[in-house]
This record gives C-alpha cells, structure tokens and sequence, in this order.
C-alpha cells in the first residue's frame, strides 16, 4: 500500500501522525485513534486506500446539503473509521470499526469517477464514516473528479488539522460540517476529541469560499437546552447568518441510550435558531415547514422539500422571484 501524509518517524519504530489533532503516537502493528491508519514497519500506512464499505446513489438533500445544487443526486462513497469516538454515533456499524471488522471492496479514483459519470451525478460525495481520515484516498479521487467537471462534496466531523485541511480545499466544492456543540467539555466527554479544532476547520471553509452547511444533532437533555442552542446560534451568526443550519433528531444508537430528541424541543430550537440565522431546517422528522427554503427577504417559499422530494416554486436560479433578493445558493 501507498504510504501515508503528514506522519514523522518517533522514537524506536514508533510513528507520529499529525493528519488530525489527536497527533497519535503509533507503535509497530497498531493504529492510531482512527483505527486505519497503521503503523506498518515504521512507515505509516493508510489501510483503507480504494477500500469502501458503502456505495450509493443518494439525494444530495440527504448529506444534507440544501443550497448546493438542490434537488440533484450524488454519488457517495464512504469506508470505515472516525478520529472521534461519539458515544451517540449514528454510523457507528462502519464509523467506530477497523478494516478487519467490515466487509470492504476496492474502488480505485478511476472507477469512482467512472461509475459517478454513470449515474449522471452532479459529482461524488465523502459521507458515512469520516472521510478526512481516509485523507490520501479522498485526495487523489477529489483531483480526478475536478479533472472531469465533477463536484466534490465533504460531510465531515471537521477534526482536521491546518496543513491538510488547506491542500484538501481547493478540491472542495461543499462541506457539512457536524458542529456536536459549543461546548469542549461535551467533545471531551462524549465525543472523545475538543471543540476549537472543529471551530477552526468551519472557519477556514468559509474562507476559502467552499460551500458550507452544519449540522447539529440534538440530544435530549445534552445539547439542547436553549442556552446551548443559543450559543450555537451566535457563533455561526458572528461568522455568516446565511450559513444553513440543520439541527437533527436524535435517535439511541451505539451506546447512547437517551429517547429520541421530542418533536416539541425540535420545534423550539428550530423557531429559536430562525431568530438569528437566515437558514434553519429540521432533520430526521417529517416537517414539510421545516424542510423548506423561504426567502430571507420577502418571506417566501423558494424550495418546497417533503421528505427526499424537492419542488423549485420560487427560484429563477438563485434569485426569489417575488422580491430579486439573491440567495445563498448555488445552483446549476
């Protein structure tokens, strides 16, 4: 296998891996947090290079991105392995596994694209498990499918250093970024990492000009008082108040075992985010509302969503047709 980026030797045969800020010391034989990248005769080895658990045609709504080419379809890719450890985790079959532990097939960048160009998708996204550790691999298929016209999509946890984070952008056409809570202490407890780095990789997104979206998973009596919905809010504000935000429902899953987020607190921080934010919708729960796009100047609904199903009333590319406002949106 091809060797690894941004590692050093350590001491011994021990490596260092600086691709994320977990900066894993890695002894011989072993991987570092993510449980990918290994450390094989001292030379640091990306296991799951072409190695993919899940292929899928999906609506590009499901990453969920609601601005970037609405209504379009995406081919996604994912593998296995995170650098965080979500007690909550959603995807934790693929997400908290090792390569040994999952059925894997090889797809190499050529046939990524090839199967892409196939289906007639807008482009190729990195979804299901964290795609930034998978960092080599998402590379070097993010060149061919710029190469080709094709879009590049991240849906990420953003627990990436500086350094690989900057070359990986101007591959990027989108990134949702999963924002768990302004709160480090919550990373640290319960995701197994910490806020600022997360913080950091969002803001270097918007800078760079990439289309950003963020998702938030509610928990019930974690992150969902409106003290932290409140926080959340400001922080995205203060940066752009036309960022869309998503805030999910959460369901129990690997080893959490709160009751799903009630459709009541959904509602309240949903109506408190719109306070602030131009662009706020509701995820995992049936609101046709709250899954709609309204114009954030006259009021109007731009984009009808119920469930995957998009209906365009409103739009005449990324103009309102009722007032000329110019949206946040990006558009074919």
């Amino acid at each position: 296998m091809a060797e690894a980026r941004f590692w050093k030797k350590g001491k011994g045969t021990s490596v260092q891996c600086f691709l994320c800020p977990h900066h894993c010391t890695i002894q011989e034989g072993t991987s570092g947090r993510c449980r990918v990248r290994i450390n094989t005769d001292g030379i640091l080895i990306p296991t799951t290079y072409a190695r993919v658990a899940s292929l899928a045609m999906d609506p590009i709504e499901k990453k969920p991105l609601y601005h970037f080419y609405p209504g379009s379809r995406i081919f996604s890719v994912g593998s296995v392995g995170c650098n965080l450890g979500c007690y909550f985790c959603q995807n934790w079959r693929i997400s908290q596994v090792s390569p040994l532990e999952c059925s894997l097939q090889e797809v190499t960048p050529e046939e990524a694209l090839r199967r892409t160009r196939a289906e007639n998708a807008v482009g190729i996204a990195f979804t299901y498990n964290e795609p930034l550790i998978w960092w080599e691999y998402v590379y070097d298929t993010a060149r061919v499918a710029h190469r080709e016209g094709f879009k590049v999509v991240f849906v990420t946890n953003g627990f990436i250093e500086s350094e690989p984070l900057r070359e990986i952008l101007p591959l990027t056409d989108a990134m949702n970024v999963d924002l768990k809570a302004m709160d480090d202490e919550f990373y640290q407890k319960y995701c197994q990492g910490r806020l600022q780095p997360v913080l950091d990789t969002i803001t270097a997104i918007y800078e760079a000009n990439v289309h950003l979206e963020i998702t938030n998973l509610l928990l019930a009596g974690l992150n969902d008082s409106p003290t932290a919905v409140a926080q959340l809010v400001d922080w995205i504000y203060a940066l752009d108040p036309d960022i869309p935000l998503h805030l999910s429902r959460a369901f129990p899953a690997h080893r959490c075992d709160l009751p799903p987020t009630p459709p009541p607190v959904m509602g309240r921080a949903w109506r408190q985010a719109r306070e602030k934010l131009s662009y706020v919708y509701q995820g995992n729960i049936s609101s046709d509302e709250a899954s709609s796009t309204f114009c954030v100047a006259c009021g109007g609904r731009v984009i009808e969503r119920s469930g995957y199903t998009v209906s365009t009333v409103g739009l005449r590319g990324n103009i309102c047709t009722s007032c000329g406002k110019v949206l946040k949106m990006v558009v074919m």
